[in-house]
């Protein structure tokens, strides 16, 4: 195997960068109306489920189209297959800002910057793989998930703001034009992959992508892996879509509702920075998935049934923060165990499975609130006991021979 003396590319960090914008903008386009469901609902003249179906579209579309997305990242590379992604945010975003009250217009548009999804968030673990060392790389997939979680936070933060400033219809319109920036990042600064960096000169054997699916399925790390992120990232998914009808029962108000959600996200930016850090250096990812697990519950315990402003916004901080580091140094571990497996193929497969469990969580919140007071405490008691069933699935996960 030849081997490569040469410093890591620092071309690496505005790859990352630009990548890091369309990860951003086309998850900011997909909460846009949890925090304002209500007042969303009133301006298209629908139910709040309907605004509900904005959310979950993404989800739903995401299950069709991940394995054909994870095909064209894993057969044509990052700048085709992630170049796809950002054309249909882009212009999609613009089109929903344009729709104005027209729920039907708005829904189309928000099913095709949901079918862009997969072909940027698939393309995780392949950017780190193409231009970040071995070493590096959980840390190169911390921030491409921090960059989905700076996305929805300013979505969280960001949008009950400008909604109340402005309305609705000019908060959409705002959005539209912002979502057009990262076409042109993403195009004038991503290559394919580092022309001489050490991270280029890995043997390039690959298995092809439905043997692949085949040799994942008869790995038993990645099943449990695969359950892991179906609860956690299902729970994640139907917490931040429902975060507004979560909270009001409760007396918590609109504000206060989007400043929670925040508060999550935030702790997920810092996880997601810290925790893979950790990893690398310590060359280790069991230890620190199943300490994410751990953490994630007790926080989950703690949006459930804080009383008072403060200790919600103390637990919402650490669910984010163990929960949202858990994902990037999941996809890490799931490419790493599952070599020669291409890497859009596992990264794929594991969001898959939270696309899967959220829309189950979602509508399944839905129907287990409380028709007198819309409480939502009964399915919230049900996420944290598959939250302590996943902690124990952590307790059996193997590490890979080498990290």
């Amino acid at each position: 195997m030849k081997t490569d003396t040469q410093k890591p590319n620092a071309y690496r960090w505005a790859v990352m960068l630009a990548f890091m914008a369309v990860v951003a903008i086309n998850q900011l386009l997909w909460i846009t109306y949890a925090p304002v469901t209500s007042d969303a609902a009133k301006y298209y003249n629908v139910s709040t489920l309907s605004i509900g179906l904005l959310s979950m579209s993404f989800m739903i579309v995401y299950i069709l189209v991940s394995i054909p997305a994870s095909w064209v990242i894993d057969r044509y590379g990052i700048r085709i297959a992630v170049g796809i992604g950002a054309v249909l945010t882009g212009v999609f975003g613009l089109m929903r800002g344009l729709a104005g009250s027209n729920y039907s217009l708005a829904l189309f548009a928000q099913i095709m910057i949901a079918v862009g999804q997969p072909f940027i968030l698939n393309a995780i673990t392949s950017v780190a793989a193409r231009w970040f060392a071995p070493d590096e790389r959980a840390t190169a997939s911390g921030l491409g998930s921090l960059s989905i979680y700076l996305g929805i936070l300013v979505g969280m933060l960001v949008t009950p703001l400008l909604a109340l400033r402005f309305g609705i219809s000019q908060m959409l319109l705002i959005y539209g034009i912002l979502s057009l920036l990262p076409i042109l990042t993403f195009f004038i600064f991503v290559k394919e992959r580092p022309a001489n960096a050490a991270v280029s000169t890995e043997p390039e054997v690959r298995s092809l992508m439905f043997d692949g699916l085949r040799e994942t399925f008869k790995n038993r790390n990645f099943l449990l892996l695969l359950a892991i992120f179906f609860v956690g990232l299902g729970a994640f998914n139907a917490v931040t879509t429902w975060i507004e009808d979560l909270l009001k029962p409760r007396g918590f108000t609109i504000t206060q509702a989007g400043v929670t959600g925040g508060m999550m996200i935030i702790g997920g930016i810092i996880g997601a920075v810290v925790m893979p850090t950790l990893s690398d250096r310590k060359h280790k990812r069991v230890p620190f998935i199943l300490a994410s697990i751990l953490g994630a519950t007790l926080g989950l315990a703690g949006v459930t049934y804080a009383a008072s402003y403060f200790m919600l916004l103390a637990s919402a901080f650490v669910l984010g923060f163990f929960l949202l580091s858990a994902g990037p140094i999941g996809f890490q571990f799931g490419a790493e165990i599952t070599r020669p497996v291409p890497e859009g193929t596992s990264n794929g497969l594991l969001l898959l499975m939270g696309q899967i469990s959220g829309i189950l969580f979602i509508f399944g919140m839905e129907l287990l609130k409380s028709p007198e007071t819309g409480s939502m405490t009964a399915s919230l008691n049900v996420l944290l006991g598959l939250m302590v069933v996943v902690l124990l699935l952590c307790t059996r996960l193997k590490e890979p021979a080498s990290v």
